[in-house]
Order: C-alpha cells, then structure tokens, then sequence
C-alpha cells in the first residue's frame, strides 16, 4: 500500500464578503479511505468539496492528487483534469438519457468498452434490470445509485460526496449508504464525504473530521473522536449531553456526585462536567436513601423525574436535581416512572469528560 496520500489538502481558505468561510482546512484521504467532512450547516464542509473538485478557487492554499499539485496560487489544472467524481444532493440524472446513457456519459474510448463499463457498474449496484429505464422511472432510491454508477464510471481516484443521501427516506437511507460504501470500496476509491449527520459519519467514515466555523476543530477515527471529544460542543454535536457545572478547588471539584479530581487547573476556574445519557444510572429511593457510593460510579444524587417518554428502543427520563441541575437518562427499555418520582442518579466517572467553561 502506498504511503502517498490521494488526496491531500494544505491550509485551504475562502472568504466571501470579508468572512472566512474556509480558515486553514488540511487533511488527507488515503487510497480507499472514506473521509468524513462533519459539522453544520454554514460550517464550510460544502465550500472545501467544491474547493478540491475546482468548481471553486480557493484565496490560499494547496491541493495536492496521489503526490501532484493540482492547484495552489498560481497553478491550476481545471476540473476535467483532476481524477475527481462527485456526487451531490441532487443526482442530476439527465431526463433525456436512458440509464445506460446516463451512466455512460462522459466515457470515452469505444462504444464496446464504454457498454462493458456500464454493465459493470450497474451490476454492481444493482440495477441492471434498469439498464433501459429512463430517471423517471425511477424511484429515489434507484436514480441514487445510477447516479453512483455514473460518477464511478471514468474510475475517478477520488469521489467527493455532498449529502448525497438526505433526500432518501430514512429506512431506506440506510442500506442505500452500505450499498454505496461496499461499491466505492470495492474500486478502491478516496472518498471525501459531506454530511452534518453524525450517525452518518460514524456509520460510513473511516476518519471523521470535525468542522465548525471554517476550521477542523477534531480529526480522527470515529470511536476516538466520539470517546475523547476535543470539548464540549464536540461532544453535544454526537449525542445528548448532560452538563454538571463545577468550580475548581485545589485540583477538586464539588458537586452533587461528590468531588471530582481535575489535575493541573488553577484554583477558581470554572469547568463543565458533560456526561452523555446513556451513561446515567438510575436507582430506587430507600426511605430517603439512595445505594452506597462507588469508586466507579461516585455519590449518588437525588433526583425528582420532571418526565419520561417512550422512544421505540429505549426511554428517556429527565430529572431536576435537588440543586437545579437538569439531567437526563437514557434507560434500554420500557421504564416509565411517573414526574414527580424520587429516584436516585449516579455517573460513570470514566465516561466524564471535564472541561473549562466557555
């Protein structure tokens, strides 16, 4: 396997109107590697992909293909030129063409070869029976997948990916993007990948990198960058999370779970403790009394349930603590205890994560 990036970016930046909506964007994408741009709307994920694919000119920066600079300040190969298919929201299929057609637009070489080419792709995902259909009569779903067969079609090094599944269905989006990730794989390709959903990311990215306003604030494998988020709106931006607020006191926090230890932070600095909810445990009121402290799991805190709602899989309890604090629990099953309830909460210390208050 080669040690040469396929993609590699250096220090990209945008603005529009005085703003930088690109701020210094690096990263690189191995050969059939899936990279995952995540973050919101607005963050700059989309305006980096049209970056690299040279829809648009960056103000600074380099892009760089399988070791060659293709554009910088001065240098420029157009897109036509650069090895890169994309994929965007709207497929963009051509009324007018066939699926043959459509998926064959672009090739070149004989009709032969590009008719093979064709049968390939369209085998691969799955829709050779449609191979003399035109877009509408398709389902979404279906015009997804030509629309893959097409960008694939010229074997692009690079496939770049802008929420290219936010207009399917949910049940179907799913094994719409497992079809998607086994056929891009399985060509080998770099994959760039645009999306704010981050059970998208972490469904389909090799590595993850975070986006907020223009910058890549985290990077990394999606279990680590969901386990040790770089602060505490990156961790809200996975899941739920629950903020216990604490001051720092000789390396020391006090709170209703009893102390926690924050090494190397002066002496009144302020510090959220976030703890997501599937990681709180819950217990029954003993006359008063909640179960015995843990090393694990620290003091319990008493909580009074303000309500609780049925998800499908799961159930999602929310309390007030005796101090204000607001939390919630996520319990695996059907556990409806009735606002107004008395329970006792307790947290997994090594599912905390502490961090100075913004």
């Amino acid at each position: 396997m080669t040690d040469t990036p396929r993609l590699e970016i250096r220090n990209l930046v945008r603005s529009f109107s005085g703003r930088r909506v690109v701020d210094g964007v690096s990263l690189t994408v191995m050969p059939g590697q899936v990279t995952c741009l995540l973050g919101p709307s607005g963050c700059g994920k989309s305006t980096t992909l049209r970056m690299i694919a040279g829809i648009e000119k960056q103000d600074s920066g380099e892009i760089w293909v399988d070791g060659q600079l293709i554009c910088d300040g001065t240098h420029r190969v157009p897109p036509e030129g650069r090895g890169i298919g994309l994929m965007f929201q709207d497929f963009a299929l051509f009324p007018h063409l066939s699926v043959a057609g459509n998926v064959a637009y672009g090739l070149t070489g004989s009709a032969r070869k590009a008719r093979a080419r064709v049968e390939e792709l369209l085998q691969k995902v799955g829709m050779s029976a449609h191979i003399d259909a035109y877009p509408h009569e398709l389902s979404g779903g279906e015009q997804q997948r030509v629309a893959l067969a097409r960008a694939l079609a010229p074997r692009p090094r690079i496939m770049l990916m802008d929420e290219p599944f936010s207009g399917l269905d949910d049940r179907l989006r799913d094994d719409i993007r497992d079809e998607t990730l086994d056929v891009l794989k399985a060509e080998g390709t770099a994959v760039l990948l645009v999306t704010h959903e981050p059970g998208e990311a972490m469904r389909m990215a090799d590595e993850i990198a975070l986006m907020r306003d223009g910058k890549i604030v985290q990077q990394g494998a999606p279990y680590n960058i969901y386990n040790a988020p770089v602060d505490k709106a990156a961790a809200a931006f996975f899941s739920d999370i629950n903020v216990v607020p604490a001051k720092v006191k000789g390396a020391l926090t006090d709170t209703a779970f009893g102390q926690f230890l924050v090494p190397g932070v002066a002496d009144d600095t302020e510090v959220d403790i976030v703890i997501r909810p599937q990681h709180v445990k819950i217990d029954f009121d003993r006359a008063g009394k909640g179960p015995n402290p843990t090393a694990l799991e620290g003091t319990p805190a008493r909580g009074i349930v303000k309500r609780a709602r049925f998800m499908g899989r799961e159930s999602l309890v929310e309390f007030t603590l005796d101090d204000g604090t607001e939390m919630k629990a996520v319990i695996g099953s059907v556990f409806l205890p009735k606002p107004g309830t008395v329970l006792w909460l307790m947290i997994r210390r090594d599912k905390c994560f502490i961090f100075p208050r913004a």
